[in-house]
């Protein structure tokens, strides 16, 4: 059966560019559009969808209004953002995946770059992760407990203090609902955590920045996006920079940022696997892996390669806390998850693995 799309664009020639997209490929098929945020909210309220395909800039509404009344009135939807807007590192991606969008897709200003193999394949893939998604309120505030609490996290942790030895790092690979993911962890970490955090999340070339900005803006521990050459310190969180591989080489006694720009692997540049390869040259006793929700099986081949070399401890999501369960599925099938954990716990499981100052 076919997967339903609804299409929210103001534009007229948009819409039906995009909807001759769509309907060419035999998994979907636009069952309805809407020309602004306003009507698009009330088709989303009275009709089930696999995806909402949403514009940014329209009158009545924007894709972001309806995005928050989605959230304040608790209607679940696998939203998808297309828009022009979608460049540059654009602050308006930001909010609409901290508002539960799933995804984004630039989506040119010409028809022709519009109709490009390019772009069509990187839009039907991306739909069909979404269409794929389980529909699960993945879009709706939830309140946080008390227990899941930076304060709270800590108590727990020194209750539970381990004796800690040798040198370790974590590193995190994120994709489809990572940057939301990635907001119930990071700011969940203390500045005084004993290692330094990498992270790979599957952004294009200019959001990398904003979005490691707006994690430091909430969290307690230092957020930038890696620089070539940075020198990797404890409490710090280093976040690989989109269009480009991050990896870690030796030196000296540290170890240092460094950017290759090897072709795509597994479809995405950055890719997680090489940041985990490269730390099998390391002097490191150990890696803490951490694979959240995103499509495909990025981070796997990378921790079985490291594993040849170094001790590693493997923390995969948990299903129903995934947006999409891609990446956490595929470790856990090559039997390589040491723990199986919700997200509201990953912060947690990482400080009681590698500890404070």
């Amino acid at each position: 059966m076919k997967k339903k799309i609804l299409v929210v664009d103001d534009s007229a020639l948009m819409r039906r560019v995009l909807c001759d997209i769509i309907n060419a490929d035999n998994r979907f098929e636009v069952v309805d559009f809407a020309v602004n945020g306003l009507e698009g909210l009330e088709k989303i309220s009275n009709n089930r969808y696999d995806v909402v395909v949403l514009d940014i800039n329209m009158p009545k509404m924007t894709g972001l209004e309806l995005l928050k009344e989605l959230q304040e009135k608790n209607i679940p939807a696998n939203v998808v953002m297309a828009s022009t807007d979608t460049v540059d590192g654009a602050q308006v991606v930001i909010d609409a995946l901290e508002l539960g969008a799933l995804d984004f897709i630039h989506k040119p200003y010409n028809t022709l770059e519009l109709r490009s193999e390019r772009f069509q394949t990187k839009f039907l893939e991306i739909l069909d992760a979404a269409a794929n998604t389980e529909l699960k309120n993945y879009n709706i505030k939830k309140p946080v407990k008390q227990e899941d609490t930076a304060p709270k996290i800590m108590e727990f942790v020194s209750k539970h203090k381990k004796d800690f030895t040798g040198k370790k790092a974590v590193a995190i690979a994120s994709s489809t609902g990572g940057p939301k993911a990635l907001q119930q962890v990071i700011p969940k970490l203390p500045k005084n955590l004993k290692v330094p955090v990498l992270i790979v999340q599957h952004m294009p070339v200019g959001f990398t920045k904003s979005f490691a900005d707006r994690l430091n803006s909430l969290s307690e521990i230092n957020v930038k996006e890696a620089e070539e050459g940075d020198i990797v310190e404890a409490g710090w969180v280093y976040l690989a920079r989109g269009g480009r591989h991050m990896n870690v080489v030796s030196n000296g006694s540290k170890l240092k940022i460094h950017y290759s720009d090897e072709p795509s692997r597994e479809g995405v540049k950055p890719c997680a696997n090489y940041m985990y390869e490269s730390f099998m040259n390391s002097d490191l006793d150990e890696v803490v892996c951490v694979v959240l929700t995103g499509m495909g099986s990025d981070g796997t081949k990378g921790i079985i390669n490291l594993k040849t070399e170094k001790k590693t401890h493997v923390i995969a999501q948990e299903h129903s806390t995934c947006a999409v369960y891609g990446m956490p599925r595929s470790v856990v099938d090559a039997g390589l998850a040491d723990q199986i954990v919700p997200i509201e716990r990953i912060a947690q499981e990482i400080i009681l693995n590698v500890g404070v100052k």
